[in-house]
Parts: structure tokens; C-alpha cells; sequence
């Protein structure tokens, strides 16, 4: 099978939702947010989302179903913790210990969770014997693209809603954690 541009974007666009939900939580959770923190966003969600697929693509088809069976556990574990987190803080009595700065830490951690399904479409490529640098970086450019956008979204949502946001930003990481684990 031959590449397919508009098969690669579209796929693109399929991972990037995930990525592009956490942003928008991000977003309306985190008031204080300045342009290279976003950016960041935008880099770490784009740069694992190019990533996974490479990793998935030089692992192989050999271990295709034990690992992908794992990478949905992993993400699930992850946005799970963080979204339990958010919701702790939110509920706490002390104002001060609910954080809203931003962390390279979770970051990193949000970027592997959401784009652990790019690994599985690294398998599928391998299989397809496509080439895997193209779909990586346009798999990147979207996810990119959609994490600045989703941010920038969540900030408008959060200044006119206000109020206990990190509580509803930690039920949808929960949500989203239990769609990766489910295959949804």
C-alpha cells in the first residue's frame, strides 16, 4: 500500500483529540498559563505524538498485541493518577495547595498518556510498510496545532465559567483514561 496524505491527516486528527481535550482541561484549569508554557503544550503533546508512532513502528509487529494490551493500561494508570489528583486539590479546604502552575512533570506525563494509541498506529504503518517520518510529522504538526488551539479554547471556558473547573478538568482525565483503556 502506498502513502496516503489524506489518510495520514485524518488519522492525524484522530490522535489529536485526546491531546486536544487534556488542553482544553489544561487550559481552564490553569488561569496563569503564559505563551511558552503553552507552547509547550503544544511541543510536548506534538513532539510524543510524532514519537509513539516511530517507537510503534521499529518495535514491530512481534510484539504488537502484549504491547499494545499494556499501552492502554499505562495511559489509563496515568490520566488517572492526574485526574484523581486534580480533584483532590480541588476539594481541599486549603486554597493554597491547589496548584495551578504549570509542571514539566505533568506535562510529560499528559503527553505520554494521550498519545500512547500512536504507538499501535506505528505497528499498523510497519504493516503497511509506509513510510513512517511523513505520517510522524504530520501526525505531530496536528496534535501540535490542537494542544495550542485546545488551550487556548480552555482559557476562554475557564474566564467565563470560573469557579471549581479543576474538579470537571479531573473527571474528564478520568473519562479520557477510561476511553483508552476501553478502545473507544
Amino acid at each position: 500500500m502506498s502513502f496516503n496524505i489524506v489518510s495520514v491527516s485524518l488519522i492525524a486528527v484522530a490522535l489529536a483529540m485526546d491531546a486536544f481535550s487534556v488542553s482544553i482541561t489544561k487550559g481552564f484549569t490553569q488561569k496563569n498559563l503564559n505563551n511558552s508554557q503553552i507552547f509547550y503544550y503544544g511541543l510536548f503533546f506534538g513532539g510524543f505524538q510524532a514519537l509513539m508512532p516511530i517507537l510503534g513502528y521499529f518495535c514491530g509487529t512481534a510484539i504488537a498485541s502484549v504491547v499494545e494490551a499494556l499501552t492502554s493500561v499505562i495511559g489509563f494508570i496515568l490520566l488517572l493518577a492526574i485526574g484523581l489528583n486534580m480533584i483532590r486539590e480541588s476539594l481541599s479546604d486549603n486554597d493554597e495547595e491547589i496548584s495551578d502552575e504549570f509542571s514539566f512533570k505533568e506535562v510529560t506525563l499528559l503527553a505520554i498518556a494521550t498519545s500512547i494509541d500512536a504507538f499501535a498506529v506505528g505497528i499498523a504503518i510497519a504493516l503497511l510498510k509506509d513510510p513512517i517520518m511523513i505520517s510522524a510529522i504530520i501526525i505531530g504538526i496536528v496534535a501540535f496545532i490542537f494542544s495550542i488551539t485546545g488551550v487556548f479554547i480552555g482559557k476562554k471556558i475557564g474566564r467565563f465559567a470560573g469557579g471549581k473547573f479543576q474538579i470537571l478538568g479531573g473527571v474528564i482525565l478520568i473519562l479520557i483514561g477510561i476511553k483508552i483503556l476501553l478502545g473507544f
